[in-house]
């Protein structure tokens, strides 16, 4: 029998598999075989500045089918790591590296296993494990028809809810992200039934102070409910409803950048404070980045109308995350935490105090951050982040887990999304797993129904508004939806559901992924699947915290399962047109059938395009 070197994901070579806490031992195990004739091992090990590799010589083990282990133990302090191992022989010196997946070879060079090493006070909130997020764009979702007080007049009001959401950017009031349709939050109240219908257990809502813009992330007043949307007391109101429903409320906090049209910047003279674009003797001067730029001061993305606040200015980070800052004052209304727009590019040491500021108002209250890439090793602003070390973060969106579906489903190979999981759970902290906003579209992509049914080549805005699906897109990007979906509500992590997805909502990116909700309109099969798929994630034991078990995967069939002790749900996928004939577990053949077909003698046969989900 023919083993591998090393394998991190096989408790044959660690003992305990994934990220590690601090002051937690480690045993690894490194597997030779005696015809190598081996003197000796050592494991390699850097910290993340890669500027000295410590070794730490193996001890000679049990023997396996001619092979030999060689082990030592490790315990780390908070970081990030990177390990390889070396040995020496009869015929020389040799490394053992990481190879596809996370298997080991023998060769003079190549890759490093990594190793997350997180804080061991690291606690993230219970609530919303096994639950589901459900996204909500204000402004589209519905119209109470509540009246309103103090709407700005520059502000076009479109009276037509199925119009398409304007993209051209005229000058005048109908203009890209100046035509508000006028949901708000009362809205939302109403249409809470709705939501525990879907089995959600968060909303998390997209910007809502006020701003000038109707996606708000121009924010012109932290302590102020943009009028459009309601009031304070709407959002008290709609909190206490909520939380009758088992619901908490998530509000998206913009610190990165404000409006340039705010109170605290004021370029464009609207309010009655003296704003950092009027003197330099403004009390909020500081919070901006002023000199030689374009625009005289440092704007996101080159954007002129937002301009970028100073983290590190003690005036603004006090102003967010002090004993009455703005974090700490939405949190008291009874809000159960915050999604941090851009966090990739918020400085470490406003981060920590953000984290600070959360958790003085309770350990339950969520903190999540919008990250793109593997947040356990991201680069950015030339310097490693610890996002998910314990000390910023409860977790991420899980853009990575987003993209290795879509692709699974539009084509690609199973064995990538498996790999792309298995990755995710060998960087990331366990506390944090839980807790990963498992999207696969938000206010920032093409709709996912457009996404599946469509190639990926996207126009520009004035292509993008012609485009519509016919009736055999739509039914084929429907198809494959469900199989995302499935995907999505059953790995670990907690899926989000991006507002009108479920009702068959189609379009590319801002603002076609950003029209209102088609109330009356929707497809109805889908909802209902999406309902079932909601009630059964909430009420199967398994998506709280429990184990992810691969199965198989092959090209385009992938097989798993969830575990929490005697409770076991397999989930199996065919993203092939054509049936498939899958080999399972044969103790699946006395399993509920959840969706698809019932196994027979440990067979599970699946039509082209479908799925299956079965519950022992």
């Amino acid at each position: 029998m023919e083993h591998y070197p090393f394998d991190s994901r096989n408790p044959l070579y660690r003992n305990k598999l994934g990220a590690l806490a601090e002051g937690e031992t480690l045993r690894l195990k490194l597997l030779l075989h005696n015809d190598a004739h081996v003197h000796s091992a050592f494991l390699l090990l850097r910290d993340d500045s890669g500027d000295t590799v410590r070794e730490a010589r193996m001890t000679v083990g049990d023997e396996l089918d001619g092979y030999r282990f060689y082990e030592c133990e490790i315990t780390l302090t908070e970081g990030l790591y990177w390990y390889q191992f070396r040995y020496t022989s009869d015929y020389g010196e040799f490394r053992v590296v990481k190879y596809e997946h996370s298997l080991g070879i023998v060769a003079n060079e190549g890759d490093w296993w990594q190793m997350t090493v997180y804080n061991r006070d690291y606690s993230t909130p219970s609530w919303l494990d096994g639950g589901i997020i459900y996204q909500i764009f204000p402004d589209r979702f519905y119209n109470s028809h509540t009246p309103k007080a103090n709407i700005p007049e520059d502000r076009y009001i479109c009276e037509d809810w199925q119009k398409q959401p304007e993209y051209r950017q005229t000058g005048g009031k109908c203009s890209l992200g100046n035509d508000y349709y006028g949901g708000d939050l009362k809205g939302i109240e109403e249409k809470l039934p709705y939501l525990q219908e879907l089995g959600v257990s968060c909303i998390y809502l997209n910007p809502i102070f006020e701003a000038h813009s109707n996606h708000r992330y121009n924010t012109a007043d932290y302590l102020n409910i943009d009028p459009m949307l309601g009031t304070e007391e709407d959002l008290v109101s709609l909190i206490n409803a909520a939380r009758e429903y088992g619901i908490g409320v998530v509000l998206d906090g913009v610190f990165s950048h404000t409006g340039d049209d705010s109170r605290y910047f004021n370029a464009k003279n609207r309010y009655d404070t003296v704003g950092a674009a009027n003197s330099p003797e403004s009390p909020y001067h500081s919070w901006f980045k002023f000199g030689n730029f374009r625009t005289g001061y440092s704007c996101w993305w080159g954007v002129p109308s937002l301009p970028e606040t100073n983290e590190e200015d003690l005036s603004f980070s006090s102003f967010i995350t002090g004993e009455n800052g703005v974090i700490r004052y939405w949190l008291k209304k009874g809000i159960k935490g915050w999604r941090l727009d851009v966090a990739d590019e918020l400085p470490d040491s406003f981060l920590d105090k953000i984290r600070l500021a959360v958790k003085a108002e309770g350990k339950q209250n969520y903190l999540l951050g919008e990250v793109w890439e593997d947040a356990t090793n991201k680069i950015s602003y030339g310097s490693r982040r610890r996002f998910l070390r314990g000390r910023q973060l409860d977790s991420v969106m899980n853009y990575p887990l987003a993209e290795a579906i879509i692709t699974f489903v539009k084509g690609g190979n199973s064995r990538d999304l498996l790999d792309t999981v298995l990755d995710i759970l060998d960087n990331y902290p366990p506390q944090s797993v839980k807790l990963l906003m498992n999207h696969i579209g938000t206010h920032d992509t093409a709709r996912i129904l457009t996404r599946l049914a469509k190639s990926d080549y996207v126009g520009d805005r004035e292509w993008q508004s012609r485009q519509t699906l016919s009736a055999e897109e739509y039914a084929h990007g429907a198809a494959l939806l469900r199989l995302a979906a499935v995907l999505q509500y059953t790995m670990p992590g907690v899926p989000s559901l991006y507002y009108g997805d479920e009702a068959g909502m189609s379009g590319y990116g801002d603002p076609f992924c950003r029209a209102g909700f088609p109330w009356g309109g929707e497809d109805k099969a889908l909802t209902d699947f999406y309902k079932k798929l909601g009630q059964f994630r909430r009420n199967s034991p398994v998506f709280k915290s429990g184990e992810f078990i691969p199965v198989y995967a092959n090209f385009g069939d992938i097989v798993y399962i969830r575990k929490k002790g005697k409770n076991e749900v397999l989930v199996a996928v065919n993203r092939w047109q054509e049936p498939s004939e899958i080999k399972i577990p044969e103790k699946f053949n006395t399993a509920e059938v959840i969706f698809g077909n019932k196994p027979n003698n440990g067979i599970l046969n699946l039509n082209g395009e479908d799925f299956a989900v079965l519950e022992l």
